[in-house]
């Protein structure tokens, strides 16, 4: 028993809990139901008993879910945070923060595809083995597309589209070499034709998942582009030398980057105690651009010095 409080829930909207495993918190999105009873009974004539059909769907359940855990659980080694895992119809979205440093990033995404990698043995030894013992039977069947699934979930999520697992490898790699705002730039770009290249051939096929798969990429990769060009525009100002974010280490930058919550005018957080001069509402945190953390706006914080990142700030923009 601990005398540490338990930490509370998370409510997710149309999520509902189901469980909570090495205190992290499991939700399952309603639509994963709904689309459960559509695939179980559009694959009705693949066994001889729909149970085989709804063992299929929760062992596809169980793949994926052990796929997010490996996230989680490698992000918590390194020292990140990672307490929800979200399951929906395209799969599953673990909700980490892992360091922002390279290899903890890439530890932390690498993780998850591993899982697949050590189930391939397990369930292709499985396949062979009851295909031995059982041919031509409902459990060679459940076997070997167990099998085929596992596998599927691996190839899928390893294709450089950002934000797959390949796509993040891919940033964090980059990220050795270039840095975190350049990698990001360029792994969302190479996600972005990846996922038009998805959608025609889902297109040429007629392959209605694909395409939600593939359209759902393309909106992602086109979102952290524009996340990357916003960061990269943001490294070009100048920095308060104060204060920095506890997460990236970087010193928030000088300008109106901070929209006050409360009237949305946007103000320099950093440089006016948090205040908002528009309507008076203080703010306790920033928002870090450059890693989406939280940054403490200290008090007395007003006659700041700066440090000048770059000397090309005269094109940055005032605003992000």
């Amino acid at each position: 028993m601990s005398d540490t409080p338990e930490r509370p829930v998370t409510k997710m909207r149309g999520a509902p809990r189901i469980i909570r495993l090495f205190d992290i918190d499991v939700y399952v999105h309603w639509s994963w139901l709904v689309v459960g009873v559509l695939l179980i009974q559009s694959r009705s004539d693949e066994y001889a008993n729909v149970l085989w059909n709804i063992f299929e769907y929760a062992s596809l359940f169980l793949i994926v879910l052990l796929h997010e855990f490996g996230h989680a659980l490698a992000c918590r080694s390194v020292g990140g945070v990672a307490e929800r895992i979200m399951l929906w119809p395209l799969g599953g979205v673990a909700y980490v923060r892992p360091p922002q440093r390279p290899g903890a990033t890439l530890w932390a995404i690498a993780a998850g595809p591993l899982v697949n990698v050590a189930l391939l043995p397990v369930t292709i030894g499985f396949a062979f083995a009851v295909r031995t013992a059982a041919p031509h039977s409902n459990l060679e069947h459940y076997a070997v597309s167990i099998a085929f699934i596992n596998a599927i979930v691996l190839v899928f999520n390893v294709l450089p589209i950002y934000p797959l697992d390949g796509g993040q490898i891919l940033r964090a790699v980059l990220w050795f070499f270039i840095g975190p705002h350049k990698s990001l730039t360029i792994a969302t770009a190479i996600g972005l034709f990846g996922a038009g290249g998805c959608l025609l051939l889902a297109f040429n096929f007629g392959d209605f998942w694909l395409m939600a798969l593939a359209g759902f990429g393309a909106l992602s990769s086109w979102s952290g582009l524009r996340v990357a060009r916003a960061r990269a525009a943001a490294a070009q100002l100048p920095r308060h030398g104060h204060v920095v974010c506890p997460e990236c280490r970087e010193p928030p930058p000088v300008g109106r980057c901070w929209p006050c919550s409360q009237c949305r005018a946007p103000f320099d957080a950093f440089a006016q105690t948090g205040t908002c001069p528009r309507c008076g509402h203080v703010e306790e945190t920033g928002g870090c651009p450059f890693c989406g953390g939280r940054i403490p706006i200290p008090a007395g914080t007003v006659g700041f010095t700066a440090i000048a990142i770059s000397s090309e700030i005269a094109d940055a923009p005032d605003t992000l």
